[in-house]
């Protein structure tokens, strides 16, 4: 039997920015240094959010003059109230847990997530332009000297589709976000990113659309219906992040349906498998 997932209870009070993963010194002082901020509930988190950040950084360095020294990943606070949305301590918590086992380079911030009141993604990416750029000065280049880093949003082609939507953004953070950060949008099956991209047509250049080579289009929504339906959500989400929500009860209708350690299974996993041993008489 595998060993219980603790949950740990993040709070404002040992709020630190994570800087653990942060590239130290530049390998190409030519080029721009760009962190990457993806925003958004990641209730769970899944292979294709994480997925976005490899992506990307394959496409900045073959097809930008940036250079990535880190990516965060910022979830909502409780105060979003988004149907299926998680208490924030545990996407927290699943987050860590995909990016410990599956990342060397992506942090997770918990300024966003531990604040009583929503915060907008512009105020998020201001958050991180004032700590690795006002408070750290940037970061090093191979001759010592310090770098501004460019802060960027990373997000999937649906949220871009949401900014040519009147009335979900403000259009004056989107302004503010695509003029002073820009983004790099990951293409999604079912979102028709010439469409979305048709009323953002004044910040184009601030735009990086990354294609998908392989397409996914795994999304946390679909792992919240498994878990209703009480159907196996192994190899969509990471492994750890699986035993959480089976140890937490996560997603399901009556707190959740679980299958963990149930008949010999895997935690996750279907119990239309077959159970190692069983007979068939």
């Amino acid at each position: 039997m595998s060993a219980p997932v603790v949950a740990k209870n993040p709070t404002t009070d040992n709020y630190t920015f994570p800087v653990n993963r942060l590239k130290k010194q530049m390998d190409n002082p030519e080029k721009t240094p760009l962190a990457l901020i993806a925003c958004g509930s990641f209730s769970p988190i899944t292979y294709l959010h994480l997925r976005m950040f490899e992506m990307c950084a394959d496409f900045a360095r073959f097809s930008t003059d940036f250079e990535i020294v880190g990516g965060w990943i910022s979830p909502v606070s409780d105060a979003y109230k988004k149907t299926g949305l998680a208490k924030a301590a545990h996407r927290i918590n699943m987050c860590q847990l995909a990016v410990d086992q599956g990342s060397s380079w992506i942090m997770i911030d918990t300024w966003e997530p531990l604040r009583e009141e929503y915060t907008v993604t512009a105020e998020v990416l201001d958050h991180f332009n004032a700590e690795i750029n006002d408070v750290r000065g940037g970061v090093e280049t191979s001759d010592g000297a310090k770098k501004k880093v460019h802060i960027a949003l990373l997000a999937g082609a649906d949220l871009i589709q949401t900014m040519s939507t009147p009335g979900v953004w403000a259009p004056e953070d989107i302004d503010y976000i695509l003029r002073n950060f820009g983004a790099f949008i990951v293409e999604r099956s079912g979102t028709d990113i010439d469409e979305a991209l048709s009323t953002l047509q004044q910040w184009k250049d601030n735009i990086y659309v990354i294609q998908q080579l392989v397409q996914n289009d795994i999304s946390s929504t679909k792992i919240r219906l498994f878990r209703r339906r009480d159907m196996s959500i192994r190899y969509l989400v990471p492994e750890p992040v699986v035993h959480y929500i089976e140890e937490h009860s996560l997603y399901g209708d009556d707190g959740g349906s679980s299958t963990h350690e149930k008949d010999g299974k895997k935690p996750g996993e279907s119990l239309g498998a077959p159970t190692p041993g069983s007979s068939s008489t």
